[in-house]
């Protein structure tokens, strides 16, 4: 079940709007990383569902925060259909991302009061979303979509929490474009974990990192 409700995984994004999206077979690594990354300063995690036994990685780490960072929002990513939502959630996940919308997955979110975070790539799939009781949504592609879209949200939906995950570089002049359009947050994935980092361990170097994105982000703010 999750340990944070959705109001206070939805403040916690807003206050640190930076969110790691990561996936490994890997144990060790998976709790590297996510140590890693809360000491950097990150407050909401996204485990995704991009491999076999990926559910079992996530409740490893979902044990590891209540255990060690109990103000962690941990959420499971790239969900696509209403039982494997379910399942991640009686693992524990505070919310739940998608790349599409789905309204079985809504639903099942909504039921359990869980934070639901769908990708929506048009102003239809964006108010549809709000239908369903959306607080934020995942603009997704953002390399595809870029901040023009974001930022011509605020004229006819200029109520839309828009976070945006893809098309974010790991440095200032990116992120300055996305949160001078309106991103109230920014997910970032493979950027963020090298793959020569994962395979030496070096963990405290994503945390150096992680930690400088999470003060430049406030600069910016």
């Amino acid at each position: 079940m999750a340990r944070l409700s959705r109001l206070s995984v939805y403040q916690t994004i807003r206050e640190v709007p930076l969110v790691p999206v990561f996936y490994h077979p890997d144990p060790e690594v998976c709790a590297g990383v996510l140590t890693a990354c809360y000491r950097g300063g990150i407050r909401a995690f996204e485990f995704t569902n991009r491999g076999d036994f990926a559910h079992e990685r996530f409740a490893e780490l979902s044990r590891l925060c209540a255990r060690e960072f109990p103000d962690m929002a941990l959420g499971a990513g790239t969900l696509v259909d209403a039982p494997t939502a379910a399942l991640y959630l009686q693992l524990g996940a505070d919310f739940v991302v998608g790349p599409n919308f789905i309204e079985d997955i809504a639903r099942v979110c909504n039921r359990r009061k869980v934070a639901y975070m769908p990708g929506c790539a048009t102003l239809t799939e964006i108010t549809t979303a709000h239908e369903w009781g959306v607080e934020f949504v995942k603009i997704f592609p953002g390399d595809v979509l870029g901040p023009g879209f974001v930022k011509s949200l605020r004229g006819p939906l200029t109520y839309t929490n828009a976070m945006v995950t893809g098309g974010v570089e790991p440095n200032r002049e990116s992120l300055t474009k996305w949160f001078s359009a309106g991103v109230v947050a920014v997910g970032i994935g493979s950027q963020l974990f090298p793959k020569e980092r994962l395979d030496t361990r070096a963990f405290d170097q994503i945390e150096a990192t992680v930690s400088d994105l999470v003060r430049i982000i406030a600069e910016i703010k």
